[in-house]
């Protein structure tokens, strides 16, 4: 598992902001025990970093999802404890793929404020090509996938060509779209014709969180079996 070795530097005001919640959602998140609790420095300030960040917008994704707390809860418990901020990220992106397609219309200064930094104009065109976001007829203006946003702002700093980043999302588009397929011939084969779409829907509330983990997992540990196999040749 990747670590993070980012200080918490976020008050949670700017905590609250970047994930685009209330503070009182942090607070609340927190007494519930789904968000850890924050670094407290000096004058008892308490300070969040981006695991917090990233753990945030996963509650907020499976919460999308129509998940309750209680589920929710159930669910983080099931994750590793030690997962960085990357790896959360990863697994909201994952989740993410299960909602219906979603945008919303942010100004340049909103964008900047949901990624966290200052976007340069090349850095607006990479995300524009990951498809995270669009420009639109208002010159200010942008429309943003917000479960793909936090992705393609880490993917800013990866320093594999542009290219590369493209044609990994392609391949990554192809096979989880099979997957889709073939799961998805195997969630009717369990419901008859006769069964309600309530049926339909249940099943479908209570595979999803299971098969992100299932394929995050199966993935992780193909991708290391991969790597292993190409240092060992190389």
């Amino acid at each position: 598992m990747a670590t993070d070795t980012e200080e918490p530097t976020l008050t949670v005001d700017e905590l609250a902001a970047r994930a685009g919640v209330t503070v009182r959602t942090v607070r609340f998140y927190g007494t519930r025990g789904l968000l850890p609790p924050p670094v407290i420095g000096p004058r008892r300030v308490g300070f969040y970093g981006q695991r917090h960040l990233s753990r945030l917008v996963l509650i907020e994704e499976l919460q999308h999802q129509g998940m309750t707390l209680a589920a929710i809860e159930r669910y983080l418990e099931q994750l590793p404890g030690d997962l960085s901020a990357h790896d959360l990220a990863i697994h909201r992106a994952v989740v993410a793929s299960w909602a219906p397609d979603s945008a919303e219309e942010l100004s340049r200064a909103e964008l900047e404020r949901r990624a966290g930094r200052p976007l340069s104009e090349e850095d607006l065109e990479r995300l524009a090509a990951m498809n995270v976001l669009a420009r639109t007829e208002d010159a200010g203006a942008f429309r943003v996938d917000p479960g793909l946003l936090r992705l393609g702002v880490q993917l800013l700093d990866v320093p594999i060509a542009h290219e590369t980043i493209l044609a990994a999302r392609a391949v990554l588009m192809e096979h989880t779209r099979a997957a889709a397929r073939e799961l998805s011939r195997l969630f009717q084969a369990e419901v008859s014709e006769r069964e309600s779409m309530a049926a339909v829907k249940s099943l479908s509330a209570h595979m999803q969180p299971l098969v992100v983990q299932a394929l995050l997992t199966t993935f992780q540990r193909s991708l290391n079996g991969e790597l292993r196999e190409w240092l060992k040749d190389s």
